[in-house]
């Protein structure tokens, strides 16, 4: 052909490629930095580990009504009013709608701009003027290029692709909310986790009535974090401090009671652990009941207690209680729970101390893990003394150190400070040093 068929110009057609060649560079020569701006939560920079990062892909998902559009709608107004340009691109509300929420919460802060649009290409031809994109949800967005319905797999497929395109290119950090199923996963290919930099998860905490965020995947931190939330008429009020809202109200000094120390989720919340054991004078099977931990948990420690720490337990009723609701499958909280079924049998109250220790069917106890995160948490509240391997290590220790305690009167400055001293020679109670929260100090 003499000519070009578009403009009908007679100059030759050369061929030519628009895509750009990649340059290696050695990662010590990379300078770019890590840029991060806060959200204005304590608890979401905290799962984020500083903040976001901009130019990151950031996924957000949880069930129906959990609060996901609560959570990021007080999170733009108070990037805003930091500074930050958010625009808010809702495909599942009107802009009448997400003004009515804000309101309705009072949601303090900058005035976020909002666009109700479900087509991709017009918010992503908007977005890249401002700071952070919120798409709420990735589900309800389509592209009009791709086949399928909106919500369908290439749908949701293309749409995360073309907004985390605009994030690595425009440096603009992209937040997507996103839908789950009803086994728990997000809605979805399971590419969009692989698409993304940062995958969160809000759910609820049936145990204490919260909302807690948690790291799934993060390329720019840690996955061991979680934010604690209230939902509350005014919206979601942070909870940074957990373990003090389980401790209100605990007598310290009580037959039965010990603090223990337990992983919830990638977080150590502080919480505390009763027992009950009520000797019975019938011929019908004791009564051994549980909550917060499973029964066949609760029958092996009565167990091993019973046949290796030489306490009587075959003819009483035991019940077993970790306050607050809370459900623990922590293999840590062994020591605790034994620790109180033997202050409630021989009726000797635990001063001020926390216990974590794992109980095997041969009575030893062995060491946890994540034994420094666990002691940390412990001296951030004032427990200055804990209960744990290698100090103890057969559980005929533990009853025979709590039973010294029976017939040793603490002076009353040692039970306002909470102190625990030599259990008469036994197996010491370790302290936290305050210059080293993660070692032991016997």
């Amino acid at each position: 052909m003499g000519f070009c068929p578009q403009c009908r110009g007679s100059e030759p057609l050369v061929e030519s490629s628009s895509l750009s060649v990649a340059v290696p560079v050695a990662v010590s020569e990379s300078t770019e930095p890590a840029s991060r701006i806060s959200t204005g939560l304590e608890e979401v920079d905290r799962v984020l580990g500083g903040g976001l990062v901009r130019g990151s892909a950031v996924l957000v998902g949880g069930a129906p009504g959990i609060g996901k559009s609560t959570l990021l709608g007080q999170v733009g107004a108070r990037m805003t009013a930091m500074g930050s340009r958010v625009l808010l691109a809702s495909a599942e509300e009107s802009v009448g709608q997400v003004g009515l929420r804000q309101r309705r919460l009072g949601i303090a802060g900058g005035d976020v701009d909002v666009i109700a649009s479900s087509d991709i290409a017009s918010v992503l031809d908007l977005a890249h003027t401002y700071d952070v994109l919120v798409i709420d949800s990735i589900q309800t967005v389509f592209d009009r290029e791709s086949s399928g319905a909106a919500g369908s797999v290439s749908q949701v497929r293309s749409c995360a692709d073309r907004a985390v395109r605009l994030a690595k290119e425009q440096g603009v950090t992209v937040i997507l909310v996103g839908h789950i199923t009803k086994e728990g996963s997000l809605a979805g290919p399971k590419a969009l986790e692989h698409l993304v930099d940062v995958v969160l998860y809000f759910e609820p905490d049936d145990k204490l009535g919260l909302r807690v965020l948690r790291g799934m995947k993060n390329r720019f931190g840690t996955v061991w974090a979680t934010g604690v939330f209230e939902m509350t008429a005014s919206g979601l009020v942070e909870i940074p401090d957990p373990s003090v809202l389980a401790l209100d109200g605990r007598s310290f000094f009580a037959p039965g009671s010990v603090i223990m120390p337990a992983l919830a989720g990638r977080r150590c919340l502080l919480n505390e652990v009763q027992a009950l054991v009520v000797p019975t004078n019938t011929n019908a099977p004791p009564r051994r009941s549980s909550t917060g931990v499973t029964n066949g948990r609760l029958h092996q420690i009565l167990a091993v207690l019973d046949r290796r720490g030489g306490l009587s337990l075959s003819t009483a009723e035991v019940y077993v209680s970790v306050m607050g609701g809370v459900r623990t499958a922590d293999p840590a909280t062994d020591l605790a729970i034994a620790a109180a079924i033997i202050s409630s049998r021989l009726d000797v109250a635990i001063p001020r101390v926390a216990a974590f220790g794992e109980v095997g069917l041969t009575g030893e106890i062995r060491a946890s893990l994540q034994a420094d995160v666990r002691l940390a948490e412990c001296h951030r509240l004032g427990i200055d003394s804990v209960l744990a391997a290698p100090l103890v290590t057969r559980v005929d220790q533990l009853v025979s150190a709590i039973e010294d305690l029976r017939d040793k009167e603490l002076p009353e400055s040692e039970k306002t400070e909470g102190v625990v001293h030599n259990f008469a020679g036994r197996p010491r109670v370790a302290s936290v040093n305050a210059s080293n929260p993660s070692g032991f100090v016997s």
